[in-house]
């Protein structure tokens, strides 16, 4: 898979480079185990999270997500129950990994609910980045192309793409965004493998991003 280099040497030089969560969860290099914990519903558009009753019935996480960053979620329906709780799950999952870098979830309770394993490990260490780094993110992300293919009754895998480039990392020392020029490697394809829990939760256990991908150039 394809990480992408400007936004790693953000991370360390904090040079202003455009905001980039295709290594988040990139886990093809990575090992985990599935009980691994970080230390410390229709997803539609905007910030908006499943009703807090739907999240309650559910043992759900509330996740939060700060003012100055919004993620839409296209083609959330797709008249298939199962597929529509996957793609929710999914959705839940991208929202539970910039929560965590944006400081609205500082325990990490959303991340460790919605990824287990390889995904789970690698999203750790690409927070932890963020936190090394003094980075947080803002601006707008947005999902779309969001395909589910089942495996059975426990298992599934969704393809999407994002486009990030209106999306960026935020020096929080200064509170100001690090602004960059848009490009290619802007839109990511992403493919994820989920896997549901006894508790009904379609939590992602693989993820894998290509950046610059040409199918997401639209």
């Amino acid at each position: 898979m394809n990480r992408r280099p400007t936004f790693l040497a953000a991370l360390t030089l904090t040079a202003a480079a455009a905001l980039t969560l295709s290594a988040c969860g990139s886990d093809d290099s990575s090992q985990g185990k599935d009980n691994d914990k970080i230390a410390g519903a229709d997803t539609g558009a905007g910030n908006a999270s499943p009703s807090a009753s739907v999240q309650q019935a559910a043992g759900r996480p509330e996740i939060k997500l700060p003012s100055d960053l919004t993620m839409t979620f296209e083609g959330g329906k797709t008249d298939d129950a199962v597929k529509d709780a996957v793609l929710a799950d999914n959705a839940e999952r991208m929202r539970s990994v910039n929560a965590a870098i944006a400081g609205t979830d500082p325990k990490a309770e959303a991340l460790n609910f919605y990824n287990t394993g390889r995904a789970l490990e690698a999203a750790a260490v690409w927070v932890d980045k963020f936190k090394k780094a003094d980075l947080g993110i803002t601006g707008t992300i947005r999902y779309y192309d969001r395909t589910v293919t089942l495996d059975g009754s426990k298992a599934a895998s969704v393809v999407f793409c994002a486009d990030e480039s209106k999306g960026y990392a935020k020096d929080l020392k200064t509170n100001k965004p690090k602004v960059t020029t848009p490009s290619d490697e802007d839109f990511i394809l992403y493919n994820t493998r989920l896997e549901k829990t006894s508790d009904g939760v379609w939590q992602t256990t693989r993820i894998v991003s290509t950046a610059g991908a040409k199918q997401c150039l639209k």
